[in-house]
C-alpha cells in the first residue's frame, strides 16, 4: 500500500444503496467491466456490514486486517462489520457480492444464522478455496438470491431468507473443512464471551468484569474459555486488543499517546509494556518495520 493511504482516524463505510440511503441487504452481479470505486475504498476504513464475494475472475489486491489478498478465481472471500479493509487495486473482478448488516440478521426470521461458523467466524478467516461442486451450488444459489432480490415478487423476503440460509449453512460446512479445529456447536457461553469482547474490550480489560456481566464467577469463565478456545480468557481479550492496536499504528497517525488512551489504557507507558510484551516489539518500532515492509 502506499503511504497517503494512511488516515487521521479509521472512517466507516456504513451500507448505502445507490441513492445514499441506509439498507441492510443487497446483492448484485458484477460483469467484469470497470468501475469507479468510492475514494473511501482506497484508504482503510471499517466496513459496517458483513461483506461476502464469490470470484469467478479476477486478480486485485485487497487488504483485511493488515493482511494482504489476491483475489482468485474459484474463491470465496468474507469478511464482519468493522473489520479495516482498503482496496489497493481496482481492477475489474466477474462474481457476486453480498452484504448484509448486523440488524438484518437480528431479525427473527435470521436470528439463528448468527450462530453460523462462516458468521460467528472463529479462526478468523477471509478466503475459502472452492472446487467445481461447490463453484457450481454457490454460483447458483447466489444468483437466484440476485433474481429474487429484483423481483420483488410474493413473499420476496421468505424466499431471500430461505436461499440467503441455504448459503452461509452450506458456507459453514466449507468453512469447518477449510478451517482445522472449527468450533462445535452448543458452545453458548464462548459465543456470549465473544461478543461482549467485541462490545467492550476499549473499557473492559479484566475477566472478572465480563464474568460479572455474564454472571458467572471469574474462575467457571476462565476454565471454559481455556477448555473451548485453547487460550486462556484474558489471553483472549489481550489478542482482542493487540488486533485493534496493530490497526490503529499501521492505518492512521494517532500517536502512541493517543491510541493508549483510546484502547482504555490511562498509562501509557504500560501500553508500551503491554504492546511489547504480547507483540514481541514496541508501538512505535511495529509501526515503523510493517510500514516500511507495506508501503
Amino acid at each position: 500500500m502506499e503511504s497517503n493511504t494512511l488516515v487521521k482516524d479509521i472512517p466507516h463505510s456504513p451500507m448505502r444503496g445507490a441513492d445514499g440511503h441506509p439498507i441492510h441487504f443487497d446483492i448484485w452481479e458484477v460483469n467484469g467491466e470497470h468501475r469507479e470505486y468510492p475514494a473511501i475504498f482506497l484508504k482503510p476504513h471499517r466496513k459496517d456490514y458483513y461483506f461476502l464475494v464469490l470470484v469467478e475472475e479476477g486478480s486485485s489486491r485487497h487488504w483485511v486486517d493488515m493482511q494482504p489478498y489476491t483475489l482468485q478465481p474459484s474463491h470465496f472471500y468474507f469478511s464482519a462489520p468493522h473489520q479495516v479493509h482498503v482496496k489497493e487495486q481496482a481492477k475489474p473482478m466477474k462474481g457476486i457480492i453480498l452484504r448484509f448488516t448486523d440488524a438484518f440478521l437480528a431479525r427473527d426470521e435470521t436470528r439463528s444464522l448468527k450462530q453460523l461458523p462462516i458468521i460467528q467466524n472463529p479462526h478468523n478467516g477471509h478466503e475459502m478455496s472452492l472446487d467445481a461442486t461447490a463453484m457450481r451450488h454457490i454460483k447458483d444459489t447466489m444468483q437466484c438470491m440476485v433474481a429474487e432480490f429484483h423481483a420483488q415478487d410474493t413473499w420476496h423476503n421468505s424466499m431471500l431468507i430461505a436461499y440467503l440460509q441455504v448459503l452461509l449453512i452450506f458456507l459453514s460446512r466449507l468453512y469447518n473443512e477449510q478451517f482445522q479445529d472449527a468450533v462445535q456447536p452448543g458452545r453458548e457461553l464462548l459465543k456470549h464471551f465473544s461478543h461482549l469482547v467485541e462490545q467492550h474490550y476499549r473499557d473492559l480489560h479484566e475477566v472478572a468484569a465480563y464474568a460479572h456481566l455474564m454472571n458467572i464467577s471469574a474462575g467457571h469463565l476462565g476454565d471454559t474459555i481455556r477448555e473451548q478456545a485453547g487460550k486462556t480468557a484474558i489471553a483472549y481479550i489481550h489478542d482482542r486488543l493487540l488486533l485493534e492496536a496493530r490497526r490503529l499504528l499501521f492505518h492512521t497517525d494517532h500517536s502512541i499517546k493517543e491510541i493508549a488512551y483510546e484502547l482504555g489504557f490511562e498509562d501509557a507507558s504500560y501500553f508500551n509494556r503491554f504492546f511489547k510484551r504480547l507483540g514481541g516489539q514496541t508501538p512505535l518500532l511495529y509501526r515503523n518495520t510493517t510500514r516500511k515492509m507495506y508501503h
